[in-house]
């Protein structure tokens, strides 16, 4: 398979899961890895069609029965020659399977073993089934999410799933391959998406320990109870977004709002449902894209909410190529970027064991031709 990327020539295996695994399989794969996924026959559940999932991009896939009789030996065949392994199975069923950490150093002892779940490996609820608002909960960021007087926002799987979940998998995983790499020796990297999303509240904890932070929803800096960090209706019903933060930028926003004469100061609190109101008023009074055109070549940190479907047609993420066409599908670009080994999307989603006898070849490991001719 062609490298490209800065992970051009690390090899891995990825048992095939949904959510968090996937993606990270993936953003390994945008930046360069040979990415094997191990596809379960009858596939995966919560998936979707496997032509429309995006996370299967830039990989290739084998078919593997882990319950058939030869199939841990197969998959141990191409663990004996990767770098990376990623699973997303409940704690002591990789075991069971045949295919944990266990036997994995045994055939490979330099392999880098990824295990992502939302519990953890260990701790009371580390056999119980959770999706990713039950993981956030009991971390504290879903409680900060929303309105005072309103149940908390949901936002989307993105907060647990992806940035607690897949991207400390990443960072976890690529951090241990230095070790390996280091020090011939493999180690297993157990990322919890509880662990990765109470992580990405450090700097919050460190604002209420210094008293700049109420622990409830709606009352703080970056939480939407500031008049000058939130969105805001326009006529056409659609949003603003305004994050006017520092004093320089909050004059140019209501300078350019229209509201400079009659907001009271910024900083009086006791006057900031008073300040709310006048900005609500005023975007109330012209289009989203009126007020986009207000805006757009100023430091007033103001900026439209658009849709998924509106957003590759931003101009700013149109030059810069922030989303791409591939296979029929508008998708997001790989990132971050690099200016010696770029990543591109490559290939289209891959499809359930479609890359058997390339990865055979490529990766020397004939026993996936016997085990799929044997569950054919």
């Amino acid at each position: 398979m062609a490298g490209n990327g800065p992970l051009e020539g690390v090899r891995v295996v990825e048992l095939a899961g949904i959510g968090p695994g996937p993606f990270a399989a993936m953003l390994l794969a945008d930046l360069g890895a040979d990415v094997v996924r191990i596809d379960r026959p009858g596939g995966a559940g919560l998936a979707i069609k496997p032509a429309y999932d995006v996370t299967n991009r830039n990989k290739r896939s084998v078919v593997v029965d882990l319950k058939d009789e030869n199939g841990p030996a197969t998959v141990l065949d191409l663990v004996e020659r990767a770098d990376i392994l990623i699973e997303g199975y409940r704690p002591g069923v990789a075991e069971r399977l045949g295919v944990g950490p266990e036997p994995c150093h045994a055939r490979n002892p330099r392999l880098v073993y990824g295990r992502m779940t939302g519990w953890g490996q260990q701790g009371p609820l580390a056999q119980r089934a959770g999706h990713d608002i039950a993981y956030i909960a009991i971390t504290g960021a879903l409680g900060m999410i929303g309105k005072t007087d309103e149940p908390p926002a949901i936002p989307a799987n993105l907060v647990g799933d992806y940035a607690g979940g897949s991207l400390y998998l990443v960072v976890g995983v690529l951090a241990a391959l230095q070790h390996a790499r280091s020090t011939g020796e493999g180690q297993v990297v157990d990322a919890a998406i509880v662990d990765g999303t109470a992580h990405l509240s450090a700097m919050i904890h460190g604002m209420m320990a210094a008293g700049g932070w109420q622990d409830r929803r709606g009352a703080n800096l970056l939480d939407g109870g500031c008049p000058f960090y939130g969105n805001y209706e326009t006529s056409d019903g659609g949003y603003m977004a305004v994050g006017a933060l520092e004093q320089q930028f909050y004059e140019e926003f209501v300078t350019l709002l229209g509201i400079a004469d009659q907001a009271p100061a910024r900083k009086d609190l006791a006057r900031w449902g008073e300040l709310r109101s006048a900005i609500e008023a005023q975007f109330r009074t012209r289009t989203r894209d009126e007020w986009t055109a207000v805006f757009q070549d100023s430091d007033a940190c103001v900026a439209p909410v658009l849709s998924l479907r509106e957003a590759p047609d931003h101009p700013h993420l149109k030059e810069r190529g922030t989303f791409v066409e591939h296979s029929g599908i508008t998708q997001p670009a790989p990132a971050p970027r690099f200016s010696a080994t770029p990543g591109t999307v490559r290939t289209g989603p891959a499809l359930p064991g479609a890359h058997t006898e390339d990865v055979a070849r490529d990766w020397d490991v004939q026993s996936l031709i016997t085990d799929d001719k044997e569950q054919a």
